[in-house]
C-alpha cells in the first residue's frame, strides 16, 4: 500500500548572512526571534557566516558556532556570542570557549575545532557564496530571491521579510 498524501512543500528559506562580532547582527536578533516565533517551522532560518576582516575574532567565532551546531545548540551559541561582542573584542577566543562551557557544550571540543580548523571550509563556502550574490556587510538577508541589507538599518526589514514570507507561504497553498 502506498501513501498518496501530497508531500508537504518545503518551508521558505531565509538566509541570514551574519558575523558574530557585529553589533548590527546583535540588534537583528530581536527580529530573528520574532520571525521564529511567528513562523515556527514554516520558515527555515539559516545563519550563514560572513566574517568581516575588521573584526579579528569573527572567523574563529564562525568556526566555533559551526561546532556548536554540530553539538545541537547553534542558535543558542550564536545568540550568546552576539550578546558579548564587546567582550569578544577585548578577550578574544577565550570568550568562545567560555560561552560553550556556559551553554553546557563540550567546550574542549569547541577549543579543538578552533585549533584543527575542521569547520574552515564551511565558513569559507558561506563567505564565498555571500560574496557571489553581492553581500558586502552584515546582517544581510536573502529570501525568495530578494536581498535585503540590514547593515545600514534594520528599519522595516522584518516587515519586508514577513511580506515575502507570507507571499511564499500563500503560493504553497495555491
Amino acid at each position: 500500500m502506498s501513501d498518496s498524501s501530497p508531500a508537504r512543500p518545503a518551508a521558505p528559506v531565509l538566509d541570514v548572512w551574519c558575523e558574530l562580532q557585529c553589533s548590527d547582527c546583535r540588534t537583528a536578533l530581536d527580529d530573528l526571534r520574532a520571525l521564529r516565533a511567528r513562523y515556527g517551522d514554516r520558515l527555515e532560518i539559516r545563519l550563514r557566516h560572513f566574517p568581516l576582516e575588521k573584526h579579528k575574532h569573527a572567523f574563529a567565532a564562525a568556526q566555533a558556532a559551526e561546532e556548536a551546531w554540530e553539538q545541537g545548540r547553534g542558535w543558542d551559541y550564536a545568540e550568546a556570542v552576539l550578546g558579548r561582542v564587546e567582550e569578544l573584542e577585548r578577550r578574544g577566543e577565550a570568550v568562545l570557549v567560555d560561552v560553550a562551557r556556559e551553554l553546557g557544550l563540550d567546550a574542549d571540543e569547541v577549543d579543538t575545532a578552533l585549533i584543527d580548523g575542521r569547520h574552515i571550509l564551511v565558513v569559507d563556502a558561506d563567505q564565498a557564496e555571500g560574496k557571489a550574490i553581492g553581500v558586502t556587510g552584515t546582517p544581510t538577508y536573502v529570501i525568495g530571491g530578494e536581498r535585503l541589507d540590514g547593515g545600514k538599518s534594520q528599519e522595516g526589514l522584518r516587515e519586508r521579510i514577513e511580506e515575502i514570507t507570507d507571499r511564499l507561504l500563500a503560493g504553497q497553498d495555491a
